[in-house]
């Protein structure tokens, strides 16, 4: 039903678009008027204004572009989750779901004109071939890299690749000689789990940062390492889980519900009804579960949290959720761009929608969450509760007869604040100028390899105040005005992001959530429920 109904609309988004290709070869249709095209035809204005911008406008402009602009804003006034996609973006966002691509599996920053390496991901190609953390890129394939002209599109262009081709680059460690690695590009996975580790003697902790195609898979692998550690209960981590596959979460779903349960189900216009059962299949279907969620934890994570609150799987922490009641389905088009369109809205198994209000256009809706952040919601637990967005959705009930609502989101079992010296301007500026990893690169790499286990330096370091102090210097270089109250405010926040930042540096993201987690509230209220 699903394949049929794709194939319906992309064959009316394709005319409603008007292909200026399309517009080109009917010469027969434009033979009865000036401008290119028979007004008697119902040839659609969309499409005869994208021939006219194309043909008549004052100015060269690119086509394709307007052409997606004009899809997108049609798409817009229909919901805010109905959009068009760059074939850049679309490809992005399929790669990141599809859980891989195709190159040499490493990440890095750019620091005065030089390739960094700061990740390198597990069996990939850069990792079978030797490269380290710390590594400078000085040539690629024999040629001058480092100091030349540098833009994320040429790195990419330059990494990325089809599968058993061929880059060398041109490496030099610890400020040594330059040495040449021949690498060939491969598969490099990206695993849904961004950490998984025993928190205390026997609460499992396992952060998901998005619901793509092997995120059950990755979750199962997790969970079974777990449990041989003596894990007993386990805390989900949901926070800035912005969504991915229905199916994928559903089947994440099925890990903790009994046989026959109802996971949630869809319906459209255009979509019959489609319930989503668990199967017999859990790998954790009766030990205790905590979920945390935040306002920004959407889509799949609420339907995920959705399920196991109204069946009273799991106790739900932290604050409310995005609001994401929609289903979308991709088209794709031949040229690499794609429709994302809303086919469906999904209901937990309560019967509830979670949906948030877009009534007010596009603008407002991306606006709400500065709203609540304004109201002062992300605070105090009364004003989520006092909401005019709940007061007006209906009220519905989990198995165990307790009260949930409908629209604008999750909320929360267990309410924990935001944690105001995480969200202030001077992190925020720190954050974009990439000065934590910058810092870490520039200063700490020595101390760094005093430590062989990620264990003893979260056990043994901290950032000193005058360690603080000279990151402040450091920093300063780039954001030229700090505000001394935010700094203070944030201080001991700033210290743990260095320590967290410099953990990820040589051990990954697990050793990263680790340090961060010690000092989280929501985190530490998650692990006594």
């Amino acid at each position: 039903m699903k394949r049929t109904a794709g194939i319906i609309f992309r064959t009316l988004i394709l005319i409603l678009i008007g292909v200026t290709i399309g517009l080109l070869i009917s010469d027969n249709n434009f033979s009865t008027h000036p401008l290119g095209f028979n007004l008697s035809k119902d040839n659609g204005k969309l499409s005869k204004v994208l021939y006219l911008v194309t043909n008549k406008y004052v100015d060269s402009i690119n086509t394709d572009s307007i052409e997606g602009i004009t899809v997108n804003d049609m798409l817009q006034n229909l919901d805010p989750h109905s959009v068009y996609l760059p074939a850049q973006q679309a490809r992005s966002i399929n790669e990141r779901l599809e859980g891989g691509f195709n190159g040499i599996g490493l990440e890095y920053q750019l620091l005065r004109d030089t390739i960094v390496i700061t990740l390198i991901y597990p069996n990939g190609p850069a990792a079978k071939a030797g490269l380290e953390t710390g590594d400078k890129v000085i040539t690629v394939d024999g040629k001058p890299f480092s100091g030349t002209k540098l833009t994320v599109n040429r790195i990419s262009k330059s990494f990325r690749g089809d599968k058993d081709t061929r880059i060398t680059l041109g490496i030099s460690k610890n400020h040594g000689p330059v040495k040449d690695y021949l690498i060939k590009r491969g598969r490099v996975d990206l695993s849904s789990v961004d950490a998984a580790y025993l928190a205390g003697d026997k609460t499992g902790y396992v952060k998901i940062s998005k619901f793509a195609s092997q995120t059950d898979t990755d979750f199962r692998s997790a969970l079974f390492k777990l449990k041989a550690e003596g894990m007993q209960k386990l805390v989900l981590d949901l926070r800035g889980n912005g969504g991915g596959y229905l199916n994928t979460a559903t089947a994440l779903a099925d890990e903790f519900l009994p046989k026959g349960d109802l996971i949630v189900y869809t319906l459209g216009v255009h979509e019959p009804r489609t319930d989503y059962f668990a199967t017999d299949s859990g790998s954790y279907e009766k030990g205790k579960l905590t979920v945390i969620i935040d306002e920004y934890s959407a889509s799949a994570s609420e339907i995920l949290a959705g399920a196991l609150q109204d069946l009273d799987r799991a106790t739900i922490v932290g604050r409310r959720s995005f609001g994401k009641g929609l289903v979308q389905q991709q088209f794709p088009f031949g040229d690499g761009t794609a429709v994302n369109l809303t086919v469906a809205r999904y209901y937990t198994p309560s019967g509830r929608s979670i949906q948030k209000s877009y009534k007010n256009g596009v603008s407002s809706y991306r606006n709400e969450l500065a709203d609540r952040v304004r109201k002062g919601e992300l605070l105090t637990e009364s004003s989520n509760l006092s909401d005019s967005v709940f007061l007006k959705g209906s009220a519905f009930h989990t198995t165990s007869g307790r009260k949930v609502f409908s629209f604008g989101g999750i909320m929360p079992d267990v309410f924990v604040p935001a944690d105001t010296t995480q969200n202030t301007r001077v992190i925020s500026d720190l954050y974009n100028e990439q000065l934590f990893t910058g810092y870490v690169i520039d200063k700490l790499q020595p101390q760094l390899k005093k430590f062989n286990t990620s264990y003893d330096f979260i056990k043994q370091f901290a950032v000193s105040d005058e360690a603080f102090g000279d990151f402040v210097i450091y920093a300063s270089q780039k954001v030229k005005q700090m505000d001394l109250n935010e700094l203070r405010i944030s201080r001991e926040t700033i210290k743990t992001l260095l320590k967290a930042n410099a953990a990820r540096f040589k051990w990954g993201t697990n050793a990263y959530y680790y340090v961060m987690n010690e000092n989280d509230s929501t985190f530490k209220t998650a692990l006594q429920q």
